[in-house]
């Protein structure tokens, strides 16, 4: 049995030393709107009614996560994947909004980069789309 809730909404939160700095990246990555704005808390959705969103907690202890994983080094504890239609173009934008490209990629379809508090992120093309 689901949790007991009317209206089903969803987040993802990243812990980062400014809030509102990777949410101003994630804005112009993704393109959604920006609902809070602070240095310790931030929002951004596609829209007010999208029943989810990607938020910013500053964490005055952050540890930039290493990756690929390191023994006795931060772990990444998560990443997001983003579907992108054209890998190399997806890569050249994301370094325009401030991504890096990490050093190890494990997959040909697959582009792993590090936003600018060092998560990684996935751009990926979808090989088992049909395009219906």
């Amino acid at each position: 049995m689901p949790l007991p809730v009317q209206q089903p909404w969803f987040g993802v939160v990243l812990e980062c030393e400014d809030a509102s700095a990777l949410a101003h990246f994630y804005q112009r990555l993704l393109g959604w709107e920006l609902f809070t704005d602070t240095e310790g808390w931030a929002t951004l959705a596609p829209s007010r009614a999208a029943g989810y969103n990607l938020a910013f907690q500053r964490d005055e202890h952050f540890v930039r996560p290493t990756w690929p994983g390191e023994p006795g080094r931060q772990q990444m504890q998560m990443h997001l994947d983003v579907q992108v239609d054209d890998l190399d173009a997806g890569v050249a934008y994301a370094r325009e909004c401030g991504a890096e490209v990490a050093a190890y990629q494990p997959q040909e379809t697959v582009r792993v980069l590090l936003d600018p508090a060092g998560h990684p992120f996935c751009l990926y093309l979808d090989e088992d789309d049909d395009g219906d």
